[in-house]
């Protein structure tokens, strides 16, 4: 099968997978402890928070976070996102030309398709839970882009740099959002296309991408608008048509990071919910594998995208890169079995090769700060069963014990 061994990686970059055991990571973002999280929606909302006493708690929270993954089995860690509103909007702060008033419904929308329409008293539920999003300060885009936050990457950075230390991981990643993303939760007011406004957030988030690269980090861009968006698109014609665009914007973006030094994560939405409008992973599968990145972190554990490993029986993994099924859902707080998390690595280690795959998770566990649906203490437990999962199944595609 393909591998990613002998491929040449940037200082400090680690050879992913590795060709002895099954890595475990997730998707980025964990629980903000209590105090933080207070803050981070206090400047959301305008209000004054004392720069010195933020930046102090973020570094502590990163270095509680980092060992909190380190002691639950988690080997390619990062910093939780900690210091972040959402995967997404944080970038409001890193970037000009957004200063219009969004919305978490047009993000709705575009998620929920027609879940609207055929399950009115979900619509019900979720807008309950979507209250807590309303703490949150969406924004449009209604001038030129261009960016101006080289102290908080750098900031990210050295926080991230200074906690896993004495920790010694197998490796290190750093999130940021990708111009796709960007685009479906600041919608487009300015630039006269789509298009044209892909290209303009690729040109400035690119910055931030090569300064997380350079800093000998693995990059991960969030890309759940390469999936999540389908039932907004009107058809599948239309989605696939968006993907090439999204796709090509960040290939643009990324010209100066090596395809091993980055992952993505696609996701169809981190919720609970009927998920009867999903995409198909067979019906994009052609388009995800044209993303430069090695890496390809997928749903692969809840209930409507736990067979997905099957696409692989037909589609050959392109040389040089890897697979990231998750296998820990996000969304509910029961906590894996491990052998269930060693059964779905074999599945995926028998189709792509198990040199080819690590061990992740649907979605991240904070991904917008207020809307945790997974208590701290159940991803910590979670991440425990993915870690002895992953020892279960190293064992037995490697032929030792476990």
């Amino acid at each position: 099968m393909n591998s990613v061994a002998g491929k040449t990686h940037a200082p400090g970059v680690p050879m992913q997978p590795r060709a002895d055991r099954i890595l475990t990571t997730h998707s980025g973002s964990l629980p903000r402890p209590a105090n933080l999280l207070q803050d981070v929606l206090a400047r959301e909302a305008g209000k004054h928070i004392d720069d010195a006493q933020f930046m102090a708690e973020v570094a502590e929270a990163v270095r509680e976070t980092v060992h909190n993954q380190a002691d639950a089995g988690v080997d390619v860690l990062n910093d939780g996102e900690v210091s972040k509103p959402s995967y997404a909007t944080y970038v409001k702060d890193r970037l000009t030309g957004f200063g219009g008033a969004g919305s978490i419904e047009i993000v709705a929308s575009s998620v929920l398709g027609q879940a609207l329409s055929e399950f009115p008293d979900f619509v019900e539920k979720m807008a309950r839970t979507m209250a807590s999003a309303e703490k949150i300060a969406f924004t449009i885009c209604d001038g030129p882009i261009s960016y101006v936050g080289q102290s908080a990457v750098q900031a990210d950075i050295e926080n991230l740099r200074a906690a896993v230390a004495g920790v010694h991981p197998a490796g290190t990643f750093m999130s940021a959002a990708s111009p796709g993303v960007i685009a479906v939760f600041s919608p487009n007011r300015y630039y006269a296309s789509q298009e044209e406004y892909l290209g303009a957030l690729a040109d400035a988030m690119r910055e931030e991408y090569e300064a997380i690269h350079n800093a000998g980090f693995v990059l991960q861009l969030d890309c759940p608008d390469l999936a999540m968006t389908a039932p907004g698109a009107g058809s599948l014609e239309n989605f696939r048509s968006q993907m090439e665009l999204a796709i090509e914007a960040m290939n643009h973006a990324l010209a100066n990071v090596p395809a091993e030094a980055a992952r993505i994560h696609i996701c169809w939405g981190n919720g609970e919910m009927p998920r009867t409008t999903d995409v198909e992973l067979k019906d994009i599968i052609d388009i995800v594998l044209k993303a430069k990145p090695a890496g390809i972190m997928l749903m692969a554990s809840n209930g409507r995208h736990a067979h997905e490993w099957k696409v692989f029986r037909d589609v050959q993994l392109p040389e040089g890169k890897y697979v990231i099924p998750g296998v820990l859902d996000s969304t509910t707080n029961v906590v894996e079995h491990p052998e269930v998390v060693a059964d779905r690595l074999v599945r995926y280690a028998d189709v792509v090769g198990k040199q080819n795959v690590m061990a992740g998770t649907d979605c991240g566990f904070g991904t917008i700060a207020g809307m945790d649906l997974v208590v701290p203490s159940v991803t910590w437990a979670k991440f425990r069963a993915q870690a002895q999962g992953a020892k279960m199944a190293s064992a037995h595609l490697w032929g030792r014990a476990a």
